[in-house]
């Protein structure tokens, strides 16, 4: 058994957005991707 990876800090932000609605749970992948999107969040959210 190993050990679990530590969540970077933009994958903890992103959790909270989850948390508090404002991310959805699943990425939907629509073409165009939705504002609501976990991954347009995780990547917004590193490029910081």
């Amino acid at each position: 058994m190993g050990k679990k990876k530590a969540r970077t800090e933009a994958q903890q932000h992103v959790r909270k957005l989850i948390k508090a609605g404002k991310v959805k749970k699943k990425c939907c992948r629509s073409t165009p991707r939705c504002k609501r999107c976990p991954v347009r969040a995780l990547k917004k959210a590193q490029a910081k």
